[in-house]
């Protein structure tokens, strides 16, 4: 499935509203420069008939959604690393195919060209159009969906090995946009390490909470980490989804084993 589907898919899904507006200028654009979809067919009525009305609408938002968002992460720093776009094409091409990736990466291009166009206008245009896709995100996805999400934007900001303030910040930023709290993106931040420190830190929770409270934190994590509720988002969506609950388990485990639980 190429990219401009799942704008035809999104646009179906979430009617109007600032992605509505961006997905707009997206298709402008695809359809200026005569870009094909994965079929090798020009855009046709009859296929956003067929998407908009489909099951794929909630996973074409979720990835465009991801993509909008990417864009903002991605600038935080005010640079375009290749180590972060090359993360956002290699994704894009292990689950979609090499047009999709293509596609995927210019329209992650036009998104910064709309950024530079709306920051001429106002610096704060374009953060203020992230806070309301953003809104309109949280409204579409339940949080586990946005969980997934923001763990996907904490992956492309770790992809050239650092973290810096200004993607970190950023990354606070979208996750209260998305109506989650920091502390979610520094549990994910501490997701990659093994020690008992970081263990506390995906849990969210401090080294002094008892017992009761470590099972407590865990319990909560592993609910609203679960695959099982991003599973209607795509079986990649859902593998991810896993990768990350067994990093979940594996934190729970190492701070059972130092208190002996």
């Amino acid at each position: 499935m190429g990219i401009f589907k799942w704008i035809t898919g999104l646009v179906g899904f979430m009617v109007g509203g600032p992605l509505g507006a961006l997905a707009g200028f997206i298709f402008g654009h695809l359809m200026d420069s005569g870009e094909s979809t994965s079929t090798g067919g020009q855009y046709s009525h009859q296929e956003s008939t067929y998407y908009t009305d489909s099951v794929q609408g909630q996973r074409e938002s979720f990835l465009f959604s991801m993509l909008v968002l990417t864009s903002y992460i991605i600038r935080a720093d005010g640079k375009v690393m290749h180590s972060e776009m090359e993360f956002v094409r290699a994704f894009l091409r292990r689950n979609f195919g090499d047009e999709a990736a293509q596609q995927g990466n210019e329209i992650l291009l036009k998104l910064f060209e709309e950024e530079k166009r709306q920051k001429s206008h106002s610096p704060y245009e374009w953060r203020d159009t992230i806070r309301q896709c953003s809104e309109q995100i949280a409204g579409a996805l339940n949080y586990s969906e946005r969980l997934q999400l923001l763990n996907y934007l904490v992956l492309i900001a770790q992809a050239d090995g650092r973290v810096p303030d200004s993607e970190r910040n950023a990354l606070y930023e979208v996750a209260g946009y998305l109506h989650m709290s920091s502390d979610e993106v520094d549990s994910m931040l501490h997701m990659k390490s093994d020690s008992l420190d970081d263990a506390y830190a995906v849990l969210g929770i401090s080294s002094s909470a008892t017992d009761d409270e470590v099972k407590a934190a865990y319990r909560k994590k592993a609910l609203e980490h679960h695959p099982d509720r991003v599973a209607k988002l795509g079986e990649d969506v859902r593998k991810s989804a896993e990768q990350k609950f067994q990093e979940i388990n594996e934190a729970k485990d190492r701070i059972y084993k130092a208190r002996g639980l």
